[in-house]
Protein backbone atom coordinates (compact mmCIF):
# COMPACT_ATOMS: atom_id res chain seq x y z
CA UNK A 1 0.00 0.00 0.00
CA UNK A 2 1.45 3.51 -1.09
CA UNK A 3 2.31 6.36 1.52
CA UNK A 4 -0.42 8.38 0.27
CA UNK A 5 -3.22 6.04 0.39
CA UNK A 6 -1.94 4.52 4.30
CA UNK A 7 -2.17 8.91 5.20
CA UNK A 8 -6.18 8.41 3.71
CA UNK A 9 -6.47 5.55 5.61
CA UNK A 10 -5.74 7.15 8.52
CA UNK A 11 -7.58 10.42 8.18
CA UNK A 12 -10.86 8.59 8.64
CA UNK A 13 -9.47 6.62 11.75
CA UNK A 14 -8.07 9.98 12.99
CA UNK A 15 -11.40 12.06 12.43
CA UNK A 16 -13.66 10.12 14.54
CA UNK A 17 -11.31 10.67 17.68
CA UNK A 18 -11.30 14.14 17.55
CA UNK A 19 -13.40 14.59 19.92
CA UNK A 20 -11.58 12.65 22.38
CA UNK A 21 -9.75 13.66 25.74
CA UNK A 22 -6.55 15.72 25.38
CA UNK A 23 -4.10 14.72 28.84
CA UNK A 24 -1.06 14.99 30.48
CA UNK A 25 -0.78 12.40 32.74
CA UNK A 26 2.69 12.03 34.74
CA UNK A 27 3.37 8.85 36.76
CA UNK A 28 6.63 6.63 37.74
CA UNK A 29 8.11 5.66 33.92
CA UNK A 30 5.06 5.72 31.27
CA UNK A 31 6.31 6.50 27.92
CA UNK A 32 3.67 6.66 24.93
CA UNK A 33 5.15 6.79 21.51
CA UNK A 34 4.43 9.64 19.03
CA UNK A 35 1.41 8.83 17.17
CA UNK A 36 -0.86 9.25 14.26
CA UNK A 37 -2.09 12.78 13.87
CA UNK A 38 -3.66 12.71 9.92
CA UNK A 39 -6.61 15.23 9.72
CA UNK A 40 -6.47 16.64 13.23
CA UNK A 41 -5.20 20.08 12.29
CA UNK A 42 -2.44 21.73 13.40
CA UNK A 43 -0.80 18.75 13.79
CA UNK A 44 2.91 17.97 12.42
CA UNK A 45 2.53 17.59 8.52
CA UNK A 46 5.39 15.27 7.94
CA UNK A 47 6.62 13.89 11.61
CA UNK A 48 5.04 10.22 10.42
CA UNK A 49 3.14 9.53 13.81
CA UNK A 50 1.98 6.26 12.30
CA UNK A 51 0.37 3.78 15.05
CA UNK A 52 -1.99 1.63 12.97
CA UNK A 53 -0.40 -1.68 13.41
CA UNK A 54 -3.44 -3.89 12.44
CA UNK A 55 -4.14 -1.87 9.24
CA UNK A 56 -7.98 -0.95 10.78
CA UNK A 57 -7.86 2.44 9.49
CA UNK A 58 -7.99 3.27 13.92
CA UNK A 59 -4.86 4.75 15.80
CA UNK A 60 -3.50 2.50 18.25
CA UNK A 61 -1.60 3.70 21.28
CA UNK A 62 1.83 2.11 22.17
CA UNK A 63 3.23 3.02 25.53
CA UNK A 64 6.36 1.88 27.35
CA UNK A 65 6.92 1.06 31.15
CA UNK A 66 10.68 0.74 31.47
CA UNK A 67 10.64 0.71 35.42
CA UNK A 68 7.97 -1.80 34.99
CA UNK A 69 9.09 -5.22 36.85
CA UNK A 70 8.59 -8.48 35.06
CA UNK A 71 9.28 -11.84 36.87
CA UNK A 72 9.76 -10.08 39.85
CA UNK A 73 13.05 -7.95 38.01
CA UNK A 74 12.33 -4.79 38.57
CA UNK A 75 13.28 -2.38 36.07
CA UNK A 76 12.89 -5.01 33.26
CA UNK A 77 10.34 -3.33 31.94
CA UNK A 78 7.25 -3.88 29.27
CA UNK A 79 5.15 -2.11 26.36
CA UNK A 80 1.53 -1.84 26.52
CA UNK A 81 -0.57 -2.01 23.33
CA UNK A 82 -3.86 -0.59 23.16
CA UNK A 83 -5.39 -1.09 19.60
CA UNK A 84 -7.90 1.60 18.23
CA UNK A 85 -11.67 0.91 18.00
CA UNK A 86 -14.06 3.39 16.54
CA UNK A 87 -15.32 4.57 19.99
CA UNK A 88 -12.11 4.83 21.68
CA UNK A 89 -8.71 2.47 22.30
CA UNK A 90 -8.72 0.00 24.12
CA UNK A 91 -8.48 -0.59 27.98
CA UNK A 92 -8.63 -4.57 28.41
CA UNK A 93 -12.25 -4.07 30.60
CA UNK A 94 -14.21 -2.92 28.47
CA UNK A 95 -16.04 -4.02 25.19
CA UNK A 96 -16.24 -3.59 22.59
CA UNK A 97 -12.91 -1.44 22.36
CA UNK A 98 -9.81 -2.48 21.13
CA UNK A 99 -7.90 -5.56 22.67
CA UNK A 100 -4.88 -5.36 24.76
CA UNK A 101 -1.46 -6.62 24.38
CA UNK A 102 1.28 -6.22 27.06
CA UNK A 103 4.70 -7.35 25.62
CA UNK A 104 7.92 -8.07 27.42
CA UNK A 105 11.03 -9.97 26.89
CA UNK A 106 9.69 -12.69 28.74
CA UNK A 107 6.89 -13.07 26.06
CA UNK A 108 7.03 -15.40 23.99
CA UNK A 109 8.84 -15.49 20.95
CA UNK A 110 10.41 -12.17 21.38
CA UNK A 111 14.36 -12.22 21.68
CA UNK A 112 16.12 -11.69 25.36
CA UNK A 113 15.31 -12.22 28.81
CA UNK A 114 13.96 -10.12 31.25
CA UNK A 115 16.05 -8.81 33.59
CA UNK A 116 16.57 -6.42 36.45
CA UNK A 117 17.42 -2.91 34.88
CA UNK A 118 17.02 -3.79 30.70
CA UNK A 119 14.40 -1.13 30.54
CA UNK A 120 12.41 -2.26 27.55
CA UNK A 121 10.74 0.46 26.51
CA UNK A 122 12.26 2.98 27.54
CA UNK A 123 11.80 4.70 24.25
CA UNK A 124 9.39 3.43 22.06
CA UNK A 125 8.33 5.32 18.49
CA UNK A 126 6.31 3.90 15.33
CA UNK A 127 6.45 3.57 11.61
CA UNK A 128 6.14 1.75 8.47
CA UNK A 129 9.58 0.38 8.32
CA UNK A 130 9.01 -2.63 5.49
CA UNK A 131 6.66 -0.27 3.73
CA UNK A 132 3.46 -3.32 3.93
CA UNK A 133 1.10 -0.86 4.77
CA UNK A 134 1.08 -1.90 8.24
CA UNK A 135 3.13 0.13 11.37
CA UNK A 136 5.85 -1.43 13.19
CA UNK A 137 7.05 -0.89 16.77
CA UNK A 138 10.52 0.20 17.60
CA UNK A 139 11.33 -0.11 21.57
CA UNK A 140 14.53 0.82 22.83
CA UNK A 141 16.33 -1.06 25.51
CA UNK A 142 19.10 0.26 26.35
CA UNK A 143 20.20 -1.33 29.55
CA UNK A 144 20.84 -4.67 28.03
CA UNK A 145 23.80 -6.67 28.55
CA UNK A 146 24.93 -8.23 25.12
CA UNK A 147 27.14 -10.64 26.10
CA UNK A 148 29.69 -9.67 29.00
CA UNK A 149 29.30 -5.78 27.27
CA UNK A 150 27.10 -4.45 30.16
CA UNK A 151 24.41 -1.64 29.32
CA UNK A 152 25.61 -2.09 25.30
CA UNK A 153 21.77 -1.75 24.79
CA UNK A 154 19.62 -3.37 21.73
CA UNK A 155 16.32 -2.49 19.98
CA UNK A 156 13.39 -4.60 19.45
CA UNK A 157 11.05 -4.30 16.07
CA UNK A 158 7.84 -5.45 16.23
CA UNK A 159 6.79 -5.65 12.43
CA UNK A 160 2.90 -5.08 12.24
CA UNK A 161 0.17 -7.24 10.04
CA UNK A 162 -3.50 -7.53 9.72
CA UNK A 163 -3.46 -9.02 13.31
CA UNK A 164 -1.71 -6.43 14.94
CA UNK A 165 1.88 -6.93 16.32
CA UNK A 166 3.28 -10.46 17.15
CA UNK A 167 5.85 -11.39 18.66
CA UNK A 168 6.42 -14.34 15.82
CA UNK A 169 7.64 -11.31 13.87
CA UNK A 170 10.04 -9.59 15.96
CA UNK A 171 13.56 -9.26 15.45
CA UNK A 172 16.49 -7.70 17.34
CA UNK A 173 19.28 -4.57 16.14
CA UNK A 174 22.41 -4.27 18.10
CA UNK A 175 25.45 -1.85 17.67
CA UNK A 176 27.45 -2.59 14.81
CA UNK A 177 30.26 -3.44 17.78
CA UNK A 178 28.47 -3.18 20.89
CA UNK A 179 30.14 -0.99 23.98
CA UNK A 180 30.20 -0.86 27.41
CA UNK A 181 27.69 1.61 28.57
CA UNK A 182 26.95 2.83 24.62
CA UNK A 183 23.10 2.17 25.94
CA UNK A 184 21.94 1.79 22.45
CA UNK A 185 18.52 2.30 22.01
CA UNK A 186 18.54 5.18 24.16
CA UNK A 187 16.02 7.51 22.14
CA UNK A 188 14.45 6.28 19.16
CA UNK A 189 12.73 8.06 15.97
CA UNK A 190 10.87 6.32 12.72
CA UNK A 191 9.90 8.21 9.60
CA UNK A 192 10.51 8.81 6.39
CA UNK A 193 13.71 11.07 6.00
CA UNK A 194 14.67 9.97 2.45
CA UNK A 195 12.91 10.69 -0.91
CA UNK A 196 14.86 7.96 -2.04
CA UNK A 197 12.80 5.42 0.00
CA UNK A 198 9.29 4.47 0.14
CA UNK A 199 9.49 3.30 3.95
CA UNK A 200 10.43 4.73 6.89
CA UNK A 201 13.56 4.60 8.30
CA UNK A 202 14.51 4.13 11.89
CA UNK A 203 16.65 6.15 13.81
CA UNK A 204 18.80 4.64 17.07
CA UNK A 205 20.47 6.94 19.67
CA UNK A 206 23.51 5.65 21.42
CA UNK A 207 25.67 7.63 24.17
CA UNK A 208 28.88 6.46 22.24
CA UNK A 209 28.27 6.41 18.66
CA UNK A 210 25.61 8.78 18.33
CA UNK A 211 22.79 8.84 15.61
CA UNK A 212 22.70 5.40 13.45
CA UNK A 213 19.98 5.21 10.85
CA UNK A 214 18.74 1.77 9.54
CA UNK A 215 16.52 0.98 6.62
CA UNK A 216 14.64 -2.31 5.83
CA UNK A 217 16.03 -4.09 2.83
CA UNK A 218 16.13 -7.66 1.58
CA UNK A 219 13.74 -8.27 4.87
CA UNK A 220 16.63 -7.13 7.31
CA UNK A 221 17.46 -3.96 8.74
CA UNK A 222 20.86 -2.57 7.76
CA UNK A 223 22.40 0.49 9.15
CA UNK A 224 23.33 2.93 6.15
CA UNK A 225 24.90 5.93 8.27
CA UNK A 226 26.03 7.81 11.41
CA UNK A 227 24.96 11.47 10.54
CA UNK A 228 27.80 13.90 12.36
CA UNK A 229 27.42 16.96 13.66
CA UNK A 230 29.50 19.53 12.29
CA UNK A 231 28.59 22.20 14.77
CA UNK A 232 28.08 22.71 19.15
CA UNK A 233 28.95 19.21 20.95
CA UNK A 234 25.52 17.89 21.79
CA UNK A 235 25.19 14.78 23.76
CA UNK A 236 21.71 13.56 22.74
CA UNK A 237 19.28 12.10 24.90
CA UNK A 238 16.11 12.61 22.44
CA UNK A 239 14.96 12.66 18.96
CA UNK A 240 12.57 14.66 17.80
CA UNK A 241 10.91 14.56 14.10
CA UNK A 242 8.78 16.98 12.08
CA UNK A 243 8.63 18.90 9.08
CA UNK A 244 10.28 22.08 9.81
CA UNK A 245 10.83 23.24 5.97
CA UNK A 246 7.55 21.77 4.68
CA UNK A 247 9.79 19.58 1.86
CA UNK A 248 6.96 16.57 2.53
CA UNK A 249 10.38 14.87 4.10
CA UNK A 250 10.74 14.29 7.94
CA UNK A 251 13.69 16.38 9.51
CA UNK A 252 15.15 14.85 13.10
CA UNK A 253 16.14 17.02 15.88
CA UNK A 254 18.30 15.26 18.38
CA UNK A 255 18.37 17.38 22.00
CA UNK A 256 20.30 17.06 24.63
CA UNK A 257 22.68 18.72 26.76
CA UNK A 258 26.36 19.91 25.79
CA UNK A 259 29.77 18.14 27.44
CA UNK A 260 30.95 21.50 26.94
CA UNK A 261 28.32 23.82 28.65
CA UNK A 262 26.36 23.07 32.51
CA UNK A 263 23.89 20.58 31.88
CA UNK A 264 20.60 22.64 32.53
CA UNK A 265 21.60 24.71 29.49
CA UNK A 266 20.13 22.30 26.85
CA UNK A 267 21.27 21.88 23.09
CA UNK A 268 19.73 20.63 20.12
CA UNK A 269 21.31 19.45 16.48
CA UNK A 270 18.67 19.66 13.11
CA UNK A 271 19.19 17.43 10.56
CA UNK A 272 17.19 17.92 7.54
CA UNK A 273 15.91 14.79 5.43
CA UNK A 274 16.88 15.12 1.59
CA UNK A 275 17.15 13.03 -0.91
CA UNK A 276 19.97 11.46 0.18
CA UNK A 277 18.83 11.24 4.08
CA UNK A 278 19.52 13.28 7.03
CA UNK A 279 22.21 15.71 6.83
CA UNK A 280 23.24 18.07 9.78
CA UNK A 281 22.18 22.08 9.16
CA UNK A 282 22.60 23.87 12.26
CA UNK A 283 22.43 23.38 16.07
CA UNK A 284 20.30 25.07 18.36
CA UNK A 285 19.91 26.56 22.16
CA UNK A 286 17.90 24.51 24.33
CA UNK A 287 16.72 20.80 24.05
CA UNK A 288 15.93 19.56 27.33
CA UNK A 289 12.52 18.83 26.68
CA UNK A 290 11.31 19.06 22.92
CA UNK A 291 8.83 18.63 20.53
CA UNK A 292 6.97 20.02 17.11
CA UNK A 293 3.87 21.00 15.54
CA UNK A 294 2.54 23.56 13.38
CA UNK A 295 1.76 26.36 15.53
CA UNK A 296 1.16 29.18 13.46
CA UNK A 297 -0.71 26.96 10.79
CA UNK A 298 1.54 28.05 7.69
CA UNK A 299 2.36 24.53 6.87
CA UNK A 300 5.91 24.34 8.46
CA UNK A 301 6.41 22.65 11.72
CA UNK A 302 7.64 24.51 14.60
CA UNK A 303 10.18 23.06 17.02
CA UNK A 304 9.51 23.55 20.39
CA UNK A 305 12.59 23.14 23.00
CA UNK A 306 13.24 23.80 27.13
CA UNK A 307 15.83 24.84 29.05
CA UNK A 308 16.43 24.52 32.44
CA UNK A 309 18.41 27.67 33.39
CA UNK A 310 19.26 31.04 31.36
CA UNK A 311 21.12 30.91 28.67
CA UNK A 312 23.72 34.32 27.17
CA UNK A 313 21.21 35.13 24.64
CA UNK A 314 17.80 34.53 26.89
CA UNK A 315 16.29 38.10 27.20
CA UNK A 316 14.94 39.03 30.68
CA UNK A 317 16.19 35.39 31.69
CA UNK A 318 17.34 36.94 35.06
CA UNK A 319 13.46 37.17 35.64
CA UNK A 320 12.96 33.62 34.55
CA UNK A 321 14.59 31.10 37.39
CA UNK A 322 12.44 28.72 37.11
CA UNK A 323 12.90 27.34 33.39
CA UNK A 324 12.38 28.86 29.67
CA UNK A 325 10.29 27.66 26.61
CA UNK A 326 11.76 28.70 23.14
CA UNK A 327 10.22 28.68 19.94
CA UNK A 328 12.22 28.09 16.43
CA UNK A 329 9.52 28.68 13.29
CA UNK A 330 9.63 26.34 10.71
CA UNK A 331 9.90 27.94 7.36
CA UNK A 332 12.20 26.81 3.79
CA UNK A 333 15.47 27.13 5.77
CA UNK A 334 14.16 24.62 8.55
CA UNK A 335 13.88 25.64 12.49
CA UNK A 336 14.89 29.92 13.04
CA UNK A 337 15.14 32.12 15.62
CA UNK A 338 13.43 35.34 15.95
CA UNK A 339 16.12 36.97 13.76
CA UNK A 340 16.27 33.96 11.38
CA UNK A 341 18.33 30.77 11.42
CA UNK A 342 21.01 30.73 13.66
CA UNK A 343 19.83 33.12 16.06
CA UNK A 344 17.44 32.76 19.30
CA UNK A 345 14.03 31.11 19.86
CA UNK A 346 11.48 33.26 21.31
CA UNK A 347 11.58 32.34 24.16
CA UNK A 348 9.00 32.07 27.24
CA UNK A 349 8.80 31.74 30.78
CA UNK A 350 6.10 31.99 33.72
CA UNK A 351 6.74 35.64 33.68
CA UNK A 352 6.00 36.01 30.20
CA UNK A 353 2.72 38.71 30.19
CA UNK A 354 -0.46 36.65 30.06
CA UNK A 355 0.68 33.08 31.84
CA UNK A 356 -0.20 31.95 34.81
CA UNK A 357 2.03 31.99 37.94
CA UNK A 358 5.47 32.88 38.78
CA UNK A 359 9.04 31.82 38.02
CA UNK A 360 10.53 30.38 41.02
CA UNK A 361 14.05 28.43 41.19
CA UNK A 362 13.47 24.71 40.44
CA UNK A 363 10.12 24.76 38.88
CA UNK A 364 11.24 23.28 35.36
CA UNK A 365 9.28 24.46 33.62
CA UNK A 366 9.56 23.51 29.73
CA UNK A 367 11.45 20.44 31.53
CA UNK A 368 8.34 18.60 29.82
CA UNK A 369 6.09 19.32 26.43
CA UNK A 370 4.31 17.78 24.02
CA UNK A 371 2.17 19.58 21.18
CA UNK A 372 -1.09 19.62 19.66
CA UNK A 373 -4.27 21.29 18.64
CA UNK A 374 -6.27 20.85 21.65
CA UNK A 375 -9.18 23.09 20.65
CA UNK A 376 -9.39 22.20 16.58
CA UNK A 377 -9.08 25.74 15.29
CA UNK A 378 -5.95 24.75 13.32
CA UNK A 379 -3.11 25.93 14.76
CA UNK A 380 -1.38 23.64 17.41
CA UNK A 381 -1.14 24.60 20.92
CA UNK A 382 2.01 23.60 23.58
CA UNK A 383 1.34 21.90 27.10
CA UNK A 384 3.90 22.51 29.17
CA UNK A 385 4.71 20.48 32.25
CA UNK A 386 6.77 21.72 35.44
CA UNK A 387 7.43 19.09 37.83
CA UNK A 388 8.91 21.01 40.13
CA UNK A 389 6.00 23.76 40.72
CA UNK A 390 4.62 24.19 44.06
CA UNK A 391 0.97 23.48 44.51
CA UNK A 392 -0.21 25.14 47.84
CA UNK A 393 1.80 23.34 50.47
CA UNK A 394 2.58 20.45 48.32
CA UNK A 395 6.36 20.73 47.33
CA UNK A 396 7.52 19.72 43.83
CA UNK A 397 3.74 18.53 43.17
CA UNK A 398 4.43 19.43 39.51
CA UNK A 399 1.60 21.38 36.53
CA UNK A 400 1.04 21.84 33.41
CA UNK A 401 0.15 24.83 31.11
CA UNK A 402 -1.54 25.03 27.96
CA UNK A 403 -0.38 28.12 25.88
CA UNK A 404 -2.44 28.39 22.25
CA UNK A 405 -1.02 28.67 19.21
CA UNK A 406 -2.69 31.19 16.50
CA UNK A 407 -1.84 32.98 13.14
CA UNK A 408 0.84 34.94 14.59
CA UNK A 409 2.26 32.15 16.72
CA UNK A 410 2.57 31.08 20.56
CA UNK A 411 0.35 33.18 22.66
CA UNK A 412 -0.45 33.54 26.14
CA UNK A 413 -4.12 34.37 25.34
CA UNK A 414 -6.62 31.90 27.00
CA UNK A 415 -3.39 30.23 28.70
CA UNK A 416 -4.49 27.91 31.41
CA UNK A 417 -2.49 25.93 33.80
CA UNK A 418 -3.08 22.57 35.81
CA UNK A 419 -2.39 20.47 38.26
CA UNK A 420 -4.12 17.66 39.80
CA UNK A 421 -6.03 20.18 42.23
CA UNK A 422 -8.18 21.12 38.93
CA UNK A 423 -11.78 19.10 38.64
CA UNK A 424 -11.53 16.58 36.70
CA UNK A 425 -8.10 16.17 37.56
CA UNK A 426 -7.44 12.37 39.00
CA UNK A 427 -6.38 12.14 42.26
CA UNK A 428 -5.46 14.94 44.72
CA UNK A 429 -1.70 16.69 45.10
CA UNK A 430 1.25 14.88 46.86
CA UNK A 431 4.60 15.78 47.87
CA UNK A 432 7.29 14.72 45.39
CA UNK A 433 8.58 11.48 47.20
CA UNK A 434 9.92 8.53 45.32
CA UNK A 435 7.37 7.10 42.26
CA UNK A 436 4.66 9.37 43.07
CA UNK A 437 2.71 10.19 40.18
CA UNK A 438 2.71 14.40 39.07
CA UNK A 439 0.86 16.53 37.28
CA UNK A 440 -2.77 17.28 35.39
CA UNK A 441 -4.79 16.72 33.10
CA UNK A 442 -7.52 18.25 30.62
CA UNK A 443 -9.58 17.92 27.25
CA UNK A 444 -8.34 16.84 23.53
CA UNK A 445 -6.55 14.93 21.46
CA UNK A 446 -3.13 13.59 22.81
CA UNK A 447 -1.84 11.54 25.91
CA UNK A 448 1.48 11.77 26.97
CA UNK A 449 3.18 10.48 30.47
CA UNK A 450 6.32 11.46 32.65
CA UNK A 451 8.65 9.65 34.66
CA UNK A 452 11.81 11.03 36.86
CA UNK A 453 14.34 9.78 35.12
CA UNK A 454 18.27 10.26 34.33
CA UNK A 455 21.00 11.07 32.70
CA UNK A 456 21.01 14.38 34.66
CA UNK A 457 19.71 14.45 37.90
CA UNK A 458 16.50 16.19 38.95
CA UNK A 459 15.91 15.65 35.33
CA UNK A 460 12.00 14.33 33.92
CA UNK A 461 10.26 13.24 30.74
CA UNK A 462 7.52 13.59 28.77
CA UNK A 463 6.72 12.23 25.39
CA UNK A 464 3.63 13.11 23.61
CA UNK A 465 1.39 10.07 21.88
CA UNK A 466 -1.88 9.75 20.30
CA UNK A 467 -4.44 8.55 22.11
CA UNK A 468 -8.68 8.76 22.64
CA UNK A 469 -10.31 8.63 25.85
CA UNK A 470 -13.88 8.28 25.47
CA UNK A 471 -14.81 11.25 27.43
CA UNK A 472 -13.75 14.30 29.03
CA UNK A 473 -13.04 13.38 32.53
CA UNK A 474 -12.56 9.79 32.82
CA UNK A 475 -11.21 8.92 35.98
CA UNK A 476 -7.55 7.45 35.67
CA UNK A 477 -6.58 6.02 38.60
CA UNK A 478 -3.24 6.78 40.73
CA UNK A 479 -1.12 4.06 41.45
CA UNK A 480 1.03 3.32 44.87
CA UNK A 481 4.50 5.00 44.66
CA UNK A 482 6.87 2.42 42.64
CA UNK A 483 4.27 1.26 40.46
CA UNK A 484 3.66 2.44 36.88
CA UNK A 485 1.04 4.65 36.56
CA UNK A 486 -2.05 4.10 33.68
CA UNK A 487 -2.18 4.77 29.98
CA UNK A 488 -4.78 7.50 29.71
CA UNK A 489 -8.37 6.91 30.73
CA UNK A 490 -7.52 3.13 31.10
CA UNK A 491 -6.79 0.78 34.26
CA UNK A 492 -3.08 0.15 34.59
CA UNK A 493 -2.16 -2.45 32.48
CA UNK A 494 -0.99 -5.47 34.59
CA UNK A 495 2.43 -7.07 34.20
CA UNK A 496 2.07 -10.26 34.83
CA UNK A 497 4.56 -12.75 36.71
CA UNK A 498 5.68 -13.82 33.04
CA UNK A 499 4.25 -10.95 30.53
CA UNK A 500 2.10 -12.94 27.41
Amino acid sequence: MSIAARTARRTTGSAAVTAASFLLLAGAGILAAPAAFAGIPGASSAVDRNDDFNGDGYADLLTGAPEGAVDGKEGAGYVTVQYGAPNGIGTGTTVPKGRVQVVSQSTKGVPGTSEAGDRFGQAVATGDLDGDGYDDAVVGVPGEDEGAVEDAGRVTVLYGSKAGLGAENTVTVTAAEPTAGARFGLAVAAARFSGDIDADQMVVLDQKTGLNVFTYHAGVLRQVGTPQSTGHAVQGAYLTTGDYDSDGLADLVVSGYSPDDDYTKGWSAYYAGGTEGLGHRRDLRGGLGTASGDINGDGYDDLVVGQLSAVDDTAGAADAPGGLVGVYYGGEDGPAGTEGPGTAPEWWSQNSPGVPGSAEPDDAWGNDLSVADVDADGYADVAVGAPGEDVGSAADAGAVWLLRGSPTGLTATGAQSFDQNTPASPGARRPATGGVPRCGWWTPTVAAGASWWPPHPRRTRVTAGCGCCPRAGTDCSRTAPGRTAPPPSVAAPTAPASAP
